[in-house]
């Protein structure tokens, strides 16, 4: 049996929003290593429409008075969807912020505890742009998303973090893009993160921190 404490830290898919059990992946993706019989403790730190820039200066606030030096503690992250995303024909979070942000979040918490990080997801297209209060709007694009997701990954290897990329396969997964129609086409609905827990879980860097891989 395992013991860990979880942060994962990031936007709204993290935090599961569209999601009527209020689960979201992360939700469900440690009911199932409890299920298993590990001792796991979640704290959900995804946060609704936050860039990178945003997640910079609140995750290591927001995560060391959860994962205490005399437990075993943990991070994901999984960011990025809110920088490419474009906003009065800006992207919200420049490329190469985005990408130096994200460096600086994963590099300082490499330092700290064992780090995984998983890429963006990808989104419906033909349901943008995604309006989620009056006056507001953000246009995603798949070719984006994927462009950060490969640039994510390159710099995962870099600094010798474990990276998962979500992108490529869910956006050949029938289920996640549909989905994603029955939610707003950027957040899936419940089918949408059971298939993103299914991904993470089966990932043989996540498989490690309980199987002793």
């Amino acid at each position: 049996m395992t013991t860990l404490r979880i942060c994962f830290v990031g936007d709204s898919i993290t935090n599961g929003t569209a999601d009527d059990a209020c689960l979201g992946w992360p939700g469900r993706l440690c009911a199932a290593e409890r299920a298993r019989g590990h001792d796991v403790t979640i704290y959900n730190l995804g946060v609704r429409a936050e860039t990178t820039a945003h997640i910079v200066p609140r995750w290591r606030q927001e995560c060391a008075p959860r994962l205490p030096d005399h437990s075993p503690g943990a991070l994901v992250f999984a960011f990025g969807v809110n920088d490419i995303a474009e906003e009065a024909g800006a992207l919200r979070c420049p490329f190469v912020d985005s990408l130096a942000n994200a460096r600086r979040i994963v590099g300082e918490a490499l330092a700290w505890k064992p780090v995984l990080w998983i890429g963006p997801a990808p989104v419906d297209e033909s349901l943008q742009p995604l309006q989620p209060a009056p006056g507001v709007s953000y246009a995603f694009q798949n070719q984006r998303a994927a462009d950060l997701s490969a640039a994510y990954g390159a710099a995962a290897d870099e600094l010798g973090v474990p990276f998962l990329d979500l992108f490529t396969p869910l956006a050949a997964d029938r289920r996640y893009l549909e989905s994603l129609k029955q939610a707003d086409g950027v957040h899936p609905d419940a089918a949408g993160y059971a298939a993103i827990a299914e991904q993470v879980g089966r990932w043989a860097d996540w498989r490690a921190w309980f199987d002793g891989g």
